[in-house]
């Protein structure tokens, strides 16, 4: 009985990934981060300390192995190691633990809490990467969401248990419309996750989030590029995603926003590079584009549950480019959709600054009425005339009454744009988006 007591304490304890193992190994090298040690029984994934010269530890992570060496990186700062330097094994950090005490409050990429506030009584656990799950057993996305944006609900609907991808540069809005759909979309949970954003920024995306009633259903994970090592960037966007899994397996409907996947993905190159991986398109290895789809297949629908999780992810555009950039092209080809923001309107004052015409929701035409997809095309069309043909009227080159849709386009251009102007604060639900549209589109 007492030999069953003990076993079972054991598998709970590995379940946990606490549980002590014995292994050392010796410092070789150390580049920056980037540790490399003498051979020794660990497996990815294993956090190890190592011993300073300063009689302190330093904290790692196993990241994999080349040649002789078992490689490590960093995971709590700078560290004076020497060569020699012994290397121990403490835990697999595989699971994470989870729970609705993890709502309402603000964890770093290990887990631990940057709200000052206690640690969270939490007494289950979920795989820190996920579980595979059967497409078979996903749900088709047919049900519209309401992000509160009105140009998004009207014209760029998204589907609950869609992905879709913010895509831009940098300074034209995608903070801003990121905070507004988090405090105004309607979920019963909202993970956010901020990886290797600007420490300031978090800390001003926090304070916003903190101030608003909706914040009580809102988990922040964050991680700014300040003081992180890549593998912390990268465990967490899985934490972030694995609250999100927990969840969605609790029947609930959850919105998971990343704060970039650029930046996961520049952290995923710097571990892929440490390992000897030969850099491809434009200095990515190959790993990243696999990390990439990894992630973005971990959201979507239940069919078990009936829970869901609408994921958002940013993806910066390095120069504007938004055609040749390898991580915007590997994000759009696996996203059902995606909503790319122009620098010309945040110049004009257009906010969100959503250009329409290179923007798409592939789930849209199953989740609202066909007439509302006609008079959506019909905007984005009216639209999309205006601006080929703006030059074109203000040097005279055309004389109104040629063509009754242009002329429409022209006349009504004030009425589209203020359609698609928004502030920050104000909230626009799905059916009065939709109202408004009708009204302007009949």
């Amino acid at each position: 009985m007492i030999d069953l007591a003990r076993s079972l304490d054991r598998e709970l304890s590995i379940l946990r990934g606490t549980r002590r193992i014995h292994a050392v190994g010796r410092v070789k090298r150390f580049d920056g981060q980037i540790v490399h040690a003498s051979a020794f029984p660990a497996a990815v994934g294993n956090e190890c300390r190592i011993e300073c010269g300063d009689g302190k530890w330093a904290e790692a992570e196993v990241i994999g192995f080349l040649d002789e060496y078992t490689v490590l990186v960093l995971t709590g700062g700078p560290a004076s190691l020497v060569a020699g330097a012994r290397v121990e094994t403490v835990r697999r950090v595989d699971v994470v633990p989870v729970g609705p005490a993890l709502l309402g409050r603000v964890f770093d990429g290990a887990g631990k809490p940057l709200d000052e506030k206690p640690e969270p009584l939490l007494r289950e656990h979920w795989p820190l990467k996920g579980e595979r799950v059967n497409p078979l057993r996903r749900r088709p996305v047919r049900e519209p969401l309401d992000t509160g944006v009105r140009a998004i609900n009207a014209l760029l609907t998204m589907g609950r248990g869609q992905r879709v991808g913010i895509i831009a540069g940098s300074g034209v809005g995608k903070s801003s419309l990121l905070s507004a759909m988090a405090r105004f979309t309607e979920a019963d949970v909202v993970i956010l996750g901020l990886i290797g954003e600007r420490g300031r920024e978090v800390a001003g995306m926090v304070e916003e989030l903190s101030a608003s009633p909706s914040f009580a259903k809102t988990i922040v994970v964050a991680v700014p590029a300040d003081q992180s090592p890549p593998v912390l960037r990268i465990r967490g966007v899985h934490r972030a995603t694995a609250y999100a899994e927990y969840f969605r397996a609790q029947g609930k409907n959850v919105l998971l926003m990343i704060d970039s996947l650029t930046r996961v993905a520049h952290a995923q190159r710097e571990l892929g590079l440490a390992l000897g991986e030969q850099p491809t398109t434009k200095g990515y290895p190959p790993s990243v584009v696999s990390l990439i789809g990894q992630l973005l297949e971990r959201s979507g629908l239940d069919g078990e549950t009936q829970g869901s999780v609408s994921a958002i992810y940013t993806v910066l555009a390095d120069g504007d480019d938004t055609t040749t950039d390898p991580i915007v092209d590997s994000a759009r080809a696996i996203l059902d959709g995606h909503i790319v923001l122009s620098r010309r309107q945040a110049e004009q004052g257009i906010y969100p600054a959503i250009d329409l015409s290179a923007s798409i929701s592939r789930t849209m035409v199953d989740c609202v009425s066909s007439g509302h997809v006609v008079r959506a095309r019909k905007f984005r069309r009216l639209l999309s005339l205006y601006e080929q043909n703006r030059d074109l009227m203000m040097l005279g080159g055309y004389q109104p009454g040629q063509d009754p849709e242009l002329d429409l386009a022209f006349q009504i251009n004030p009425s589209l744009v203020n359609f698609i102007s928004q502030a920050t604060d104000e909230r626009s639900g799905f059916i009065e988006s939709e109202a408004r549209l009708q009204a302007l589109i009949p």
